[in-house]
């Protein structure tokens, strides 16, 4: 198992300068943004589309520092009901598909998306409850007007590229849980097994999700793709007085319920031991890629806390496993 980055985190250097950070910190593999909210910064896709060389040279820039490339990321929502967003997250996709195809990577990373409430809305509307009635309608209308066409045409898609997509269960969008995920991918029928789960367990835990246990239910489905190392931490006091459906500002952190935080400043080395052993349990035994989203600390404090964790969790995990194997 490699530990990554996800380099949106330095969107604001040059990718060689963003490269050689990771080779300095002991990054094995990177993840890079191909559009939508993500951005592109360091890559130029048309160029890349158009270019066996451009593709070749970008390779080299990564493989002869000795780092991998895990997948492309286009975390969009490609059904948005205003057209032009919809359109935008929807290119972004597709060119990322062709993109990692041609460069002979398997994954891009995304987001499901959310449809409006119906063919004239304006904004996205995730349906958090069962009642009012009404609310099961929009559900109904949103998986089989919008969703599932949708990810019928792009599962297709995917087989034709050999690519899969992995969804980040995200509140917000149609699928932020097990339960919505396996809907999507079962609903899918033939082609479901192109679309799987970028496993994050951030979005989990303050829905009151265990990730170990949702780990270990994707994971025999064969549904899990890629996985995001990303913690979160619930604050006892402001959750017990609101819940964790909390809408502040994620910069208002002594307000809100739950924060993002650094990999183990949410939960400790022992649980990410954890995670990573029942990840490699259940057949994952790829990339953990570092996604930094910590209010309380700078990119390279977060990137180098996160590291640290991860290193005693997948060191200490892999030396269990040849131990076991000597018997």
């Amino acid at each position: 198992m490699k530990i990554g980055l996800f380099i949106a985190l330095f969107g604001d250097k040059p990718l060689e300068e963003a490269l050689d950070i990771c080779v300095a910190e002991g990054i094995q593999a990177v993840e890079i943004g191909c559009g939508a909210y993500p951005g592109k910064a360091h890559l130029d896709i048309e160029k890349l589309l158009e270019s066996k060389a451009e593709r070749d040279a970008l390779m080299h820039k990564i493989e002869s520092r000795g780092l991998i490339l895990s997948a492309l990321s286009c975390h969009g929502n490609p059904l948005h009901p205003v057209k032009e967003i919809a359109t935008d997250h929807h290119n972004a996709f597709v060119q990322g598909v062709k993109l990692a195809s041609m460069l002979g990577i398997g994954v891009v990373n995304g987001f499901s998306g959310c449809p409006g409430d119906g063919p004239n809305a304006t904004n996205p509307n995730w349906v958090t409850c069962a009642w009012p009635d009404e609310f099961r309608d929009i559900l109904e209308w949103q998986w089989n007007s919008s969703v599932l066409p949708y990810w019928k045409e792009q599962a297709a898609f995917l087989k034709q590229h050999n690519v899969k997509f992995g969804i980040e269960m995200h509140p917000g969008f149609v699928c932020y849980s097990n339960d919505t995920l396996l809907k999507l991918r079962n609903g899918i029928g033939k082609d479901g097994d192109y679309v799987g789960a970028n496993f994050d367990p951030s979005h989990l835990w303050w829905q009151g999700i265990d990730p170990i246990a949702a780990v270990r239910q994707l994971g025999q489905e064969g549904a899990i793709v890629h996985v995001h190392a990303k913690d979160a931490r619930i604050d006892p006091y402001t959750s017990s007085l609101n819940g964790n459906l909390d809408t502040k500002s994620y910069g208002e952190i002594s307000k809100r319920s739950w924060v993002f935080r650094s990999v183990g400043y949410g939960h400790g080395v022992e649980w990410w031991k954890d995670f990573c052993s029942v990840l490699r349990t259940v057949g994952y035994d790829y990339v953990l890629s570092i996604e930094h989203e910590d209010g309380l600390m700078n990119p390279m404090e977060g990137l180098r806390k996160a590291l640290d964790v991860l290193q005693q969790s997948v060191i200490q995990e892999s030396a269990g496993e040849m131990f076991w194997a000597r018997d």
